[in-house]
């Protein structure tokens, strides 16, 4: 059984291979020029390449639009599109016809009114927003106030890292758990004992780890 954890970030197909070995469930690549961790499509698919299909490829994108996220998507291989923008209802709609599965972010605000705005299908993932860039920019928040997005399941970002993980689960009600800069020596190359210490805490929280299956 995998554990419920997607590591993001990813740059380099040997941490690629460590972070599903270790039993992670999803594994995600950002396709965003301005982030340090950002790859093109091409260079994704070299980082998956020797990925087992029952661990989730996810792409991060920010205010992309539908034709070139379903682009990426073929190239790369990718089973999820991470929203992390402005993106309407409309864009995740169509994303969702052509077969990907649609993670959408939500920062804060009414959650609930938020999530009911998207097609039926769409996952989501709460996190603090804060930074100069979209993500969770490592910065721990106040875990309590995801659960205003209950009785939907959902994942959470935001200054996790393996010595939090089940405070931040239990105080949440995550069922699935993102984090990238936590398990890093640097940006967009990760550290095998910070993973192997996540993905063992993540495992002690229950959670669903088919949540982006």
């Amino acid at each position: 059984m995998r554990a419920p954890l997607k590591i993001c970030g990813l740059t380099d197909p040997a941490d690629a291979r460590l972070c599903a070995e270790a039993g992670a469930a999803a594994l995600g690549a950002v396709f965003y020029p301005p982030s340090p961790r950002n790859v093109s499509p091409e260079r994704a698919a070299e980082v998956f390449a020797d990925v087992p299909p029952d661990v989730a490829r996810v792409g991060v994108f920010v205010d992309a639009t539908a034709a070139d996220i379903l682009r990426a998507a073929r190239i790369a291989g990718l089973g999820v599109a991470q929203l992390h923008g402005a993106e309407p209802p409309a864009l995740a709609a169509e994303l969702l016809a052509a077969g990907l599965r649609v993670l959408r972010v939500l920062r804060g605000g009414d959650l609930a009114a938020e999530a009911a705005r998207y097609p039926e299908g769409t996952r989501f993932l709460v996190e603090c927003g804060r930074g100069a860039l979209p993500g969770g920019n490592g910065a721990a928040w106040n875990w309590l106030s995801a659960r205003a997005l209950s009785p939907l399941p959902f994942a959470l970002a935001g200054g996790l890292g393996p010595d939090n993980l089940a405070a931040a689960a239990s105080a949440s009600g995550a069922v699935f758990l993102d984090l990238s800069s936590s398990v890093e020596s640097a940006p967009g190359r990760k550290d095998r004992d910070k993973v192997l210490a996540a993905v063992a805490a993540s495992r002690t929280v229950g959670g669903a780890p088919s949540f982006l299956s």
